[in-house]
């Protein structure tokens, strides 16, 4: 089975996967309901790939996405679209417009909110702030210092979202420069712990802010084997966050993974690949306390279906 037949395969016939169930769907109709919509890693793939592409042929496109989009979004008023950064590079859209064109759909697109990848410093400071106005939405990013820089401007550490009374925070964390960025392209801007960072994040969020759930846009990676700060140990070690929104590593986790520490609680990390050719799902059910106590998730191809 070639790599587009197994992911149709296990995505479109993968159903329902619940996860964290705090108690059955008898009782739905008495929960709040929302509903996260996610992308990571889209590098400027307006189009979908080639029918003979030999990884993702026909797969993608954000026009079959916004289709998707809106059609969950008639499912559920109460959703977000987000996204875990590297929007810019990747394909001839990007040298022509340097990010505006993918700013503007995303914004027709109705996303909430997006992190700032390491290739958003591609074109440098200055690159991104002079496309950022295109981006009717918010950047969000916790670790790094943008000092007063241009870039700067147009980024905030957290933003709150309000779906049907559920206070939902969302920060956003990017991964180190070293290897990644040349310093003359994030000049005025330092990296910052993410570990230590979360934590404020979530004491911020959760004691002055009084939100009831925490979601971290991450662009630091899913899992290393040699240590480097990722998803999966900012889930182990920080308490408090309940969804961790991952990319850079183009990780397609079919289910997510569930981190719980010893307190009892737990941190979901999910990531959809690269590309847009997965848009992520995850429905949030809390009760009348606005206490979560049920959660599902379902991954769903970007094909021909949408067209």
């Amino acid at each position: 089975m070639d790599r587009k037949d197994f992911l149709k395969a296990s995505l479109l016939g993968a159903g329902l996967l619940t996860f964290n169930p705090g108690l059955g769907f008898s009782n739905a109709s008495r929960l709040k309901k929302v509903t996260i919509l996610h992308t990571n890693d889209t590098h400027a793939r307006i189009e979908p790939f080639p029918e003979e592409s030999p990884q993702y042929g026909g797969l993608g496109g954000v026009a079959r996405r916004a289709t998707l989009v809106k059609k969950v979004r008639l499912e559920n008023p109460n959703t977000l679209l987000l996204d875990a950064g590297d929007v810019f590079q990747g394909t001839p859209y990007f040298n022509f417009y340097n990010g505006a064109l993918d700013f503007e759909i995303m914004s027709m697109m109705g996303y909430d909110a997006t992190t700032i990848g390491n290739h958003e410093f591609d074109n440098g400071i200055e690159g991104f702030a002079s496309v950022a106005p295109n981006a009717k939405f918010p950047f969000v990013s916790s670790n790094y210092d943008f000092g007063s820089t241009t870039m700067g401007r147009f980024i905030d550490p957290f933003i709150i979202k309000v779906l049907d009374g559920i206070r939902i925070g969302i920060f956003g964390l990017g991964v180190g420069f070293e290897n990644l960025v040349l310093p003359e392209l994030h000049r005025g801007v330092t990296y910052k712990d993410p570990v230590e960072v979360s934590k404020q994040m979530v004491r911020r969020l959760k004691n002055t802010h009084r939100c009831d759930m925490i979601i971290c846009l991450s662009h630091l990676g899913y899992e290393y084997n040699h240590g480097q700060v990722s998803d999966s140990i900012v889930a182990r070690e920080v308490d408090g966050i309940d969804l961790i929104i991952g990319g850079h590593t183009h990780t397609l986790l079919e289910r997510p993974d569930i981190i719980t520490k010893d307190s009892g609680r737990s941190t979901v990390i999910a990531q959809v690949g690269h590309a847009g050719v997965v848009l992520g799902r995850l429905d949030f059910y809390f009760n009348q306390e606005k206490k979560m106590v049920a959660s599902q998730a379902k991954n769903t191809a970007v094909d021909e279906r949408w067209t």
